[in-house]
């Protein structure tokens, strides 16, 4: 998958001090404020159809007595860090895959990505002299919105991919593009995997500046000097 990233400062939407108020009234669904139901009383574009009604109740079910995977102090807490961002006082960086793989998951992949955004997190802390807020793309980013609901290909037509958490990209077949509520189930449970990852990460003392060196060192040693050097010593 492609890595992106973003830079997002207070200036990017021309404003220099933002001020956090209520949303507005036509933001709220028709039957009053949020909540994890409301979306369904709106227009949807891109919500697929599952063919099994009752495997796709009972995984809502499931789901909806599972843990949350962002607790409600890491929310206030990234609320308030990027009100002081607004105020033209840190800088957003936000990165990540164009959408995660069941295939490609692992901890070696997860810590990777983690280290990319540490890395240029420093650049841009050095080059601008304020702190970066650093945003992952990542543990949710399953889903791809499509153009168009089918795709054909050597004149068979089926639906599009959507995206690991709804059906399969491969192979080219009825049984792997048909929706599966279950792929919801098992993208929570890497969700649940990719966070328990970066919080060891960031909280172990990987993400310290004194690892930096470390990190180069691990780069050269998959190069042919690194292995010249191993040999010598």
């Amino acid at each position: 998958m492609k890595f992106s990233a973003a830079l997002l400062t207070a200036s990017t939407v021309g404003v220099g001090a933002m001020v956090l108020q209520e949303p507005p009234s036509a933001t709220r669904s028709t039957t009053g404020f949020w909540s994890p139901s409301s979306w369904r009383t709106k227009v949807a574009k891109q919500i697929p159809v599952y063919p099994d009604e009752e495997a796709l109740k009972a995984t809502e079910v499931k789901l909806s007595k599972s843990a949350p995977l962002v607790f409600a102090g890491e929310v206030r807490e990234l609320e308030k860090q990027l009100a002081d961002c607004c105020m033209g006082n840190s800088f957003v960086l936000f990165g990540g895959d164009c959408a995660e793989s069941f295939d490609e998951f692992s901890t070696d992949h997860v810590r990777d990505t983690f280290r990319v955004m540490l890395q240029m997190s420093l650049i841009l802390t050095y080059g601008g002299s304020k702190p970066v807020i650093k945003i992952g793309r990542m543990a949710g980013q399953f889903a791809k919105p499509r153009s168009s609901p089918t795709e054909t290909i050597d004149g068979v037509t089926l639906p599009s991919y959507q995206g690991d958490n709804i059906n399969a990209e491969s192979p080219f077949t009825a049984e792997a593009r048909m929706a599966d509520p279950q792929r919801m189930v098992d993208a929570y449970d890497q969700c649940t995997q990719t966070l328990n990852i970066l919080r060891a990460f960031s909280s172990g003392g990987y993400a310290n500046l004194s690892r930096l060196h470390q990190w180069t060192l691990d780069f050269v040693e998959q190069t042919p000097t690194g292995s010249r050097y191993r040999k010598m010593s």
